[in-house]
């Protein structure tokens, strides 16, 4: 079984920064894509960022583009996204996913998810 755990959320005020972890369980996390989502009290889950398993690429929604970067570590089997220049408007539920998309930015291609780590933004 692969199983996920984000952490790392918390409250922080706008302009801050915060480091998202998940750690994957399971011997094949370095042929999974991993992405993150996130959604807002009211509002669709909706795609952040990505990092492709075979050659890196990541993958950004428009609004975090210069603001936010995934990483990951193969060797500790844990994808990261430092989150700089926090909005209030980013406050959300973050989850992480892996699996072998063909649509990084599509959630159907993502068969494994955390439970979700909560990011607060104060204004």
């Amino acid at each position: 079984q692969v199983q996920v755990v984000e952490s790392g959320g918390g409250l922080v005020q706008a302009g801050g920064s915060l480091r998202l972890s998940c750690a994957v369980s399971g011997r094949f996390f370095s042929t999974y894509s991993m992405a993150w989502f996130r959604q807002a009290p009211g509002k669709e889950r909706e795609f952040v960022a990505a990092v492709n398993w075979s050659n890196f690429s990541t993958y950004y929604a428009d609004f975090v583009k210069g603001r936010f970067t995934i990483s990951r570590d193969n060797a500790k089997n844990t994808v990261y996204l430092q989150m700089n220049g926090l909005k209030p408007e980013d406050t959300a539920a973050y989850y992480c996913a892996a699996g072998v998309p063909s649509n990084v930015r599509s959630q159907a291609g993502y068969p494994y998810w955390g439970q979700g780590t909560q990011v607060t933004v104060s204004s």
